[in-house]
């Protein structure tokens, strides 16, 4: 990262950061102050342990098999040589202020910020101590970067994405609802998540050249998400769903407007598809907390330096179906498709 590179992602990170409270979740945050800490079993050097943070959103499926492919990473690195002091900011980015202060004030070794709003928190309250963000679907928008050379951001942050190709996306939602039978495409986001606004306007361009005729319908919070989801249905013969952490928090919600509507979800990712859904291309987020964790054991080794890094990606991506969706709707999905667990 360029040094006014580094320069601008701090200075807007805390606004990011707070402008991501807007859509946080339904029920009320849990508590924000670091949880304790948890022993992992040893291959560090002699003598050497380790504290790691880990800053998660929210509580939702992608972004909690995300931190336990992290720690059950490190886990099998360091056994008991390793503990995690662990925050959950319950959906409100505001909580990832006081957990990140928190992890300074322990001393921590490495940050892990699991999903963007603790990644904007965590750069935006250390340039020294060692960042890893997971669940992040772009890095330069969520830190206000104008590019990155070689996927290297440099300073004290690196990473995993869990951005899918969203090329293909569009391919498996003409695969199942070609233009010719739905030729309107609804796409539901949070404004206030710019990696979601960045999916979305990435695959309307996709779908418009296959012929789909889009339009954006973006939500402010959890308040008009039922409103935002019913209007889509209105006037929508589709609705697809970006990897977004306030959808993911709120599938019920999402599920309970669409599935009555009969207007089927394509998703970003498989939680989202496993509460209101019917198919996605998927990571899966466990081997991507996998991936990130072996990054960390590097990095805490001192093997690697986080400042010359490349955000890595989980390649596996798999076609899942929601059998109970499909069959509530009457979608019928191809063979190749694997349901849900």
């Amino acid at each position: 990262m360029k040094g006014t590179k580094k320069l601008t992602a701090l200075l807007t990170a805390s606004a990011l950061a707070l402008s991501l409270a807007a859509c946080s979740g339904g029920g009320s945050a849990e508590t924000p102050a670091p949880e304790g800490t948890t022993p992992a079993g040893s291959t560090a050097p002699e003598g050497e342990t380790y504290l790691v943070g880990i800053c998660q959103l929210a509580p939702h499926n992608a972004l909690d098999a995300a931190t336990q492919g992290f720690k059950d990473a490190l886990t099998a690195e360091f056994g008991d040589a390793v503990k995690f002091s662990e925050g959950n900011a319950g959906g409100d980015s505001n909580n990832c202020i006081t957990i990140i202060d928190g992890f300074l004030a322990e001393d921590v070794d490495l940050i892990l910020a699991n999903a963007t709003a603790s990644l904007t928190t965590a750069a935006s309250a250390t340039d020294s101590v060692p960042i890893l963000g997971t669940a992040i679907t772009n890095y330069g928008v969520a830190l206000n970067l104008d590019s990155t050379e070689d996927g290297v951001l440099g300073g004290n942050i690196s990473g995993t994405s869990d951005l899918a190709p969203l090329d293909q996306q569009a391919e498996m939602l003409q695969e199942l609802f070609p233009a010719a039978d739905y030729p309107s495409v609804g796409l539901l986001y949070c404004s206030a998540e710019p990696n979601s606004i960045f999916q979305v306007d990435t695959i309307q361009g996709y779908l418009e050249e296959m012929g789909y005729t889009c339009e954006q319908y973006a939500f402010t919070d959890v308040n008009d998400l039922a409103s935002v989801t019913q209007t889509a249905c209105d006037n929508s013969d589709v609705i697809y769903i970006p990897t977004d952490n306030t959808a993911a928090n709120n599938t019920e919600t999402i599920a309970n407007v669409v599935i009555p509507a009969g207007v089927p979800v394509v998703a970003g990712e498989s939680g989202i598809c496993s509460g209101c859904g019917v198919a996605t291309l998927s990571i899966d987020y466990y081997e991507l907390g996998e991936i990130t964790g072996q990054m960390a054991a590097r990095i805490l080794r001192g093997e690697e330096s986080v400042s010359e890094m490349a955000i890595e990606y989980d390649t596996t991506l798999t076609k899942l179906y929601n059998a109970a969706n499909c069959e509530a709707l009457g979608i019928t999905i191809p063979e190749d498709y694997e349901p849900i667990a």
